[in-house]
């Protein structure tokens, strides 16, 4: 058990805490525990890359630790009928947030059960999905006005980026079989 992996596990339990300080509308908190489970995935990926530490435990473990707290802030902001207005947002953005990487975890079990392998690479557009998705749930915990701007943007680049992997995941399977 390395410190990036660490990290990693650390996230994941910060995401109940970071729920429940939602569902108690503790909002500067749920700013600050956000804020820390970010800074742990930038840290456990410099980590992992300068000391050479990349295990498959992270490889796995580190986008499903993002997803989990990216997903669970998405649905707070759009389910939790007793948040105030100006912090919530509808309900399609969470579906489509959530729908694809859904869409992304089944492609790669297709590909890996299609071929008995199969190589994680984010690519450049998810990372900036990623980066706009975390911005998002700041400028959500900020109560900043024009929200709606950021989750409109964050929901184009999640469909252009899904519909990118999907194309990607199609190759890497017609370019093995």
């Amino acid at each position: 058990m390395n410190w990036a992996n660490r990290l990693t596990i650390c996230r994941i339990i910060l995401v109940p805490v970071f729920i429940m300080a939602i569902l108690y509308h503790k909002l500067n908190a749920a700013l600050v525990i956000f804020l820390i489970a970010a800074g742990t995935d930038a840290l456990d990926g410099y980590i992992a890359r300068t000391r050479g530490e990349k295990t498959r435990f992270g490889t796995v473990m580190d986008p499903i630790a993002d997803k989990m707290l990216i997903g669970s802030a998405f649905l707070c902001f759009s389910l939790v009928a007793s948040l105030p207005e100006y912090v919530r947002m509808p309900v399609y953005v969470p579906l489509i947030v959530i729908s694809r990487d859904i869409i992304i975890l089944l492609g790669a079990t297709v590909i890996y059960l299609l071929t008995g392998t199969i190589d994680v690479k984010p690519t450049v557009l998810g990372k900036v999905t990623t980066l706009l998705q975390m911005l998002t749930i700041i400028a959500l915990l900020l109560r900043f006005v024009h929200s709606s701007w950021m989750w409109n943007i964050t929901v184009l680049f999640t469909v252009v980026s899904g519909l990118d992997y999907i194309r990607m995941g199609t190759r890497e399977i017609n370019g093995k079989l």
